[in-house]
């Protein structure tokens, strides 16, 4: 595939997609220094009511929750760069990270102890 496509390209190449494609996003590995802005990651932007509405078809991700990964979020009003003055716009951010073998270890422990494994 080419680098980049342009949108007459990018829209017939959208459409031909198969619904409803599996989610599996590479967790960012545990310790991760530095920018993960090539890890894989979702961005959304805009009115509170358009983020809620692609969150709602975003519910498979809350299955990376969970004893070997957890979700990074960050779900907040924006603010103007510049003044610092909150906008009307929205913002999140969602990111499936690697838990460390610590937290893994007490995971598993906590769900032996409760009858989950």
């Amino acid at each position: 595939m080419p680098e980049s496509l342009r949108k007459r390209e990018f829209l017939e190449y959208w459409a031909k997609m198969k619904r409803a494609r599996k989610l599996d996003p590479t967790p960012v590995p545990y310790k991760h220094q530095g920018s993960t802005y090539d890890e894989d990651g979702i961005r959304i932007t805009g009115s509170r009511a358009f983020v809620d509405a692609v969150l709602s078809r975003l519910t498979e991700l809350l299955q990376y929750e969970g004893p070997e990964t957890r979700l990074q979020v960050v779900y907040k009003q924006s603010t103007d760069r510049e003044t610092g003055s909150v906008l009307d716009s929205w913002n999140c951010y969602i990111q499936v990270h690697e838990r460390g073998n610590e937290a893994k270890m007490v995971n598993l422990f906590v769900s032996a102890l409760a009858g989950k494994d």
